[in-house]
C-alpha cells in the first residue's frame, strides 16, 4: 500500500504516510532499521510508482480523513525504503502541492551529494537528515552503506543543500549502545551540525524492533550526556525517544487499516487496541492476520508489537 494513516508522528503532528519505495530498496542497511534488513542494495536511482498513482491514493486518504474528520499536518515520505532513490520525487512533491497539505521527507542523506537529489527535497517543506555518524568507522558499523558511497561526499552534500534550502531542515542522529554513542562521535557530530544548524537536532533510540537483535539503545545517562554534548554546539537540540501515543486513524476496514499502518510502522499492542475500538472489531480480526503470516508478533522492551511481513529475498 503506498498510503497509510493519518499517524501521530514525534516530529509532525499528524502525518499521512507516503510509502514510495517498496520493501527493501535501500542505500543503507542500517544495524537498527524498524523495516528490517535490507533486500535490495543500491545507489542508482529509478522508477518505482508511477506519480499520477501516487496522487490518486493520497488525494483518496485525505478526502477519506477529512470526512472523518481527521486532521493531516504533513504528507510525509517515509516509505520501506531510501525516499530518494525514486527519481519521480521531485515531480511527486510537485503534483500533491495543490492539496494544501506541508509536505516533508525523512531521508538517511546517503544520495544528497546529487544535485538532482538536492533539487527534489528543495521542493519539501520539511526534511530530516540522517547524521549518525561523521566517523568513518562508525558511520560503516552504524549505517552499513552501500560499498559506492563515501561519507565525505555526503557530509558535502548536506551542507550544499543547507547553503539554498528554504524550507524548515532538521536532523537525526539515533543512538545505538556500544556502537556510535561514544564521547567522540557525539563532539564530531555536534562540530558538524554547529556549521549545518539544522532548525533542530532530534537524538532518538530505538523504540520499534530494530533489523538485528543486538542492537540496545543506551542507558539514560548516555542520552542525557549525548544531549549535553550537542547543546553546547547547536541550539534545539531535543529528545526523540517518546512513544507516539495511539492515536492512528481508520478507514473503517481493520484488516486494510493493519497492514497499511504496519507496513511501515510496527504498532504497540495498546495502539492496537485503540484502533478496535474505533472500527468496533475484536482481537480475532488481529489473530486472523497472524494465522495467515500478514502480520507478525515481535517484542521489544516487554512490548508487543506488530509487524507486516515482507518477502524475503529469494537465495539464487
Amino acid at each position: 500500500m503506498i498510503t497509510f494513516g493519518p499517524v501521530p508522528s514525534r516530529r509532525l503532528g499528524r502525518s499521512l504516510g507516503i510509502n514510495n519505495i517498496p520493501p527493501k530498496f535501500c542505500s543503507y542497511s542500517c544495524v537498527y532499521c524498524q523495516v528490517g534488513r535490507t533486500l535490495n542494495m543500491q545507489v542508482e536511482r529509478k522508477d518505482f510508482y508511477e506519480p499520477d498513482r501516487i496522487l490518486e491514493e493520497v488525494r483518496d486518504k485525505v478526502k477519506k480523513a477529512t470526512e472523518k474528520g481527521e486532521k493531516i499536518d504533513y504528507l510525509a515520505f517515509v516509505p520501506d525504503g531510501e525516499p530518494t532513490l525514486d527519481k519521480n520525487l521531485e515531480h511527486t512533491i510537485e503534483l500533491l502541492k495543490p492539496l494544501g497539505i506541508k509536505s516533508a521527507v525523512i531521508t538517511n542523506s546517503s544520495l544528497i551529494y546529487r544535485e538532482d537529489v538536492r533539487d527534489a527535497l528543495m521542493k519539501a517543506d520539511w526534511v530530516s537528515l540522517k547524521v549518525d555518524s561523521v566517523i568513518e568507522k562508525i558511520w560503516r558499523k552504524t549505517d552499513r552503506p552501500h560499498k559506492k558511497l563515501q561519507l565525505n561526499n555526503i557530509m558535502d552534500g548536506m551542507m550544499e543543500f543547507r547553503e539554498k534550502y528554504q524550507g524548515e531542515l532538521v536532523t537525526e542522529t539515533m543512538l545505538i549502545k556500544d556502537i556510535n554513542d561514544s564521547e567522540e562521535n557525539l563532539e564530531a557530530i555536534g562540530s558538524f551540525l554547529s556549521n549545518l544548524q539544522p532548525a533542530r537536532a532530534y537524538l532518538s533510540i530505538p523504540t520499534r524492533p530494530p533489523a538485528e537483535d543486538s542492537v540496545h539503545s543506551p542507558d539514560e545517562l548516555v542520552i542525557n550526556r549525548s544531549y549535553q554534548i550537542l547543546s553546547k554546539q547547536i541550539n534545539h537540540v531535543e529528545y526523540l525517544i517518546g512513544y507516539e501515543g495511539n492515536a492512528f486513524a481508520t478507514t473503517g476496514n481493520i484488516e486494510e487499516d493493519l497492514l497499511s499502518i504496519t507496513s511501515v510502522h510496527p504498532m504497540r499492542e495498546e495502539a492496537v487496541n485503540k484502533l478496535l475500538l474505533k472500527t468496533g472489531d475484536d482481537w480475532s480480526a488481529v489473530q486472523k492476520l497472524i494465522n495467515n503470516g500478514s502480520i507478525i508478533e515481535s517484542k521489544h522492551d516487554g512490548k508487543n508489537f506488530y509487524v507486516r511481513r515482507f518477502p524475503r529475498r529469494k537465495k539464487s
